[in-house]
């Protein structure tokens, strides 16, 4: 007994049929896709590649949607950079690193921890020390975590506001050494995800990086983290 494949498949191999036998695209009816009525054919098949359309031109507005949020988040970034170009001093880094977060990419909630480095003043938040399992998390991590856990500890840098946080990216300042962790905190689930891109992110953190050499006291510490972002961008 012929299969509704076997049929399928002599159709694709006998293009020539309908050809031979036109007048059944007329009298052949099927049912509508989307009610109960039965059409012809040809009917279904302009439906068919109506649909197609639609679902090609989504595919296409989704594109353009992304492309435009790339270039405004790429914009965000040339501003974060030329303004930490214009600092002079790690209280006026610190300052314009958290105001463009918070102001321009509206991130509610920002925490930083530095280690292996000295800045002369020692009284800064982001030099408060963190424990070894911080350390272990930080140097872990080849590119920026996005997702809804993180540890504790590393939670309770956000404060008061840390019970209100449901997404969190962290940002490894990962150079000739791990230097630091840069976390961002959401109350939005779906802001900081597994799936998403992390190119930006990953840019954010050589900013901070190399913003930081300029001020690193530490024994050849500058140099190290340069030529370390160098060799990286040749990469």
């Amino acid at each position: 007994m012929m299969k509704a494949e076997d049929v399928a498949h002599y159709l694709q191999d006998h293009p020539q049929f309908f050809d031979e036998y036109a007048d059944l695209l007329a009298d052949i009816h099927i049912p509508h896709p989307q009610d109960d009525r039965v059409v012809s054919i040809n009917e279904r098949q302009v439906i068919a590649l109506r649909e197609r359309n639609r679902v090609l031109q989504d595919k296409l507005l989704e594109l353009i949607s992304f492309g435009e949020e790339n270039d405004a988040i790429g914009e965000k970034m040339h501003r974060l950079a030329i303004a930490l170009l214009s600092v002079s001093s790690m209280d006026e880094f610190f300052t314009a690193l958290n105001f463009s977060l918070r102001e321009d990419f509206t991130v509610p909630l920002v925490a930083m921890r530095l280690w292996n480095i000295s800045c002369g003043d020692q009284t800064y938040v982001e030099l408060t020390p963190a424990s070894k399992d911080v350390h272990s998390i930080a140097g872990s991590l080849s590119q920026p975590y996005c997702g809804n856990h993180i540890a504790d500890e590393i939670k309770q840098w956000f404060g008061e506001g840390a019970e209100h946080l449901n997404s969190f990216s962290m940002i490894p300042l990962n150079t000739a050494q791990t230097i630091g962790l840069l976390v961002l905190g959401s109350p939005d689930a779906e802001r900081f995800y597994p799936e998403m891109g992390t190119l930006h992110l990953k840019r954010l953190g050589e900013l901070v990086c190399t913003t930081i050499a300029r001020y690193d006291l530490t024994a050849s510490g500058s140099k190290a983290i340069q030529d370390s972002l160098s060799n990286e961008q040749q990469t």
